[in-house]
């Protein structure tokens, strides 16, 4: 189970009871712009309904808080653990993945009348020590559900022709320097979190790796810079790609990045001019490694890119601190604007178990052909990721916030 030591202190802004009330408001603020169509919309099994969303993380708290903790506690309704759990096997019959846009009811008030409840109703555990353990893994949870609200609305959004807005104009100028390198000798380092702070499970334990000396750039690969991939052939170079991603490239007729259309890329804002000194995002691992061939680098691996961010501000860079249009706008911190893929698989550390009991299934059971990803992207909440975060997704996947920073041996 993810570990914490959050003090109950209610007057402390860091606190247990401050972090849950901020995490719940900031989720109906992130809908707020929605029709209730908006919140409906599927538009790909990987992707869920941003009213889903709501629910889920509501389902949540009630099953592994109110439910296992709160002896009086009776279920809102009897149909949502159905209707609104996500992968969790120890509990039960789901909703097929695949079918949740059917759910045409419940309706979004409907919903937020369950969180308002469930809400009142974990007032009680707040500042039960025995219970913060799992609120702060269920602050976690609804804090990745809204960086996966702000993308998969984004998707959504992109399969209509007319490109709908969400939000009004960002006011975002984009900054990109020379790129310069962050070098490190190599030896014997440490990995994975420790400590009493909160962390999720796959991040430990920490243990021992033997680096050689590399480099990690100082920057993330701009949109100017892919520019000019593209127009050099990256695309169509198959000595620049990896067999699977060749496979998918031509499979796929992939040539750009996803939301790009001519000089323009698709925001929460709508069709916006494309900054080329801004980050580029929505890549997949295939299309990251082929253009590192192509620039004559490579990818970081996870542990380099986690000994170079040690000791780094997590609260720094570009990541959302309240609802609005979340766009990249670049910058020397390693965190922010983009998750950043390595060529690390995302697999078990030494001696890692996951935890007992259905939560036990939030990391462990994912650890086969996906790919970390380190940093945090501007739709990721302030102060959410660290150093020791492991995102992972399959390297074909590109729909969310994902771009890369290069790395070289020296």
């Amino acid at each position: 189970m993810a570990r914490t030591q959050i003090q109950a202190d209610n007057s402390d802004e860091r606190s247990l009871k401050q972090q849950f009330r901020r995490t719940r408001q900031l989720s109906q603020d992130l809908i707020a712009p929605l029709s209730e169509a908006d919140a409906l919309i599927q538009s790909m099994e990987d992707a869920s309904p941003a009213k889903w969303h709501l629910a889920h993380t509501t389902w949540f708290f009630e099953t592994f808080l109110l439910r296992d903790h709160a002896s009086a506690y009776q279920l809102y309704d009897q149909a949502y653990p159905f209707l609104f759990n996500s992968y969790y096997e120890a509990e039960g019959d789901r909703m097929l993945r695949s079918r949740r846009g059917m759910l045409s009811r419940p309706s979004v008030d409907e919903i937020l009348d369950w969180r308002r409840h469930v809400d009142a109703s974990m007032e009680d555990l707040l500042d039960e020590p025995d219970c913060a353990d799992l609120i702060a893994l269920g602050i976690a949870h609804e804090q990745q559900h809204q960086e996966l609200l702000l993308t998969d609305i984004k998707h959504a959004l992109f399969q209509n022709p007319i490109g709908p807005a969400m939000w009004g104009q960002p006011q975002c100028s984009a900054e990109a320097d020379d790129l310069g390198w962050h070098e490190h000798p190599g030896g014997i380092a440490r990995i994975g979190h420790e400590g009493p702070d909160f962390a999720f499970d796959n991040e430990g334990p920490a243990h021992r790796v033997l680096l050689e000396p590399f480099a990690v750039a100082d920057r993330l690969v701009t949109n100017g810079e892919w520019g000019d991939f593209i127009a050099d052939g990256g695309y169509d170079d198959p000595a620049l790609w990896l067999s699977d991603g060749w496979a998918w490239r031509n499979t796929h007729k992939i040539s750009a990045p996803l939301y790009w259309r001519g000089t323009e890329s698709f925001t929460h804002s709508g069709f916006q001019p494309r900054d080329p000194h801004a980050p580029v995002t929505h890549i997949s691992y295939y299309e990251a490694d082929a253009f590192a061939s192509w620039a004559g680098a490579r990818l970081p691996t996870e542990f380099e890119w986690e000994v170079i961010a040690q000791g780094q501000d997590r609260n720094d860079g570009n990541q959302l601190d309240q609802a609005g249009p979340p766009l990249p706008t670049g910058g020397r911190s390693l965190f922010g604007d983009c998750w950043q893929f390595t060529r690390s698989a995302y697999l078990p550390y030494p001696r890692f178990q996951p935890g007992a009991g259905a939560v036990g299934e939030y990391n462990g059971k994912f650890m086969s052909g996906q790919f970390v990803l380190k940093g945090a992207s501007c739709a990721t909440v302030r102060g959410h990721s660290r150093a020791s975060y492991r995102n992972f997704f399959y390297p074909h996947q590109r729909w969310q916030f994902t771009g890369l920073r290069l790395a070289k041996d020296i």
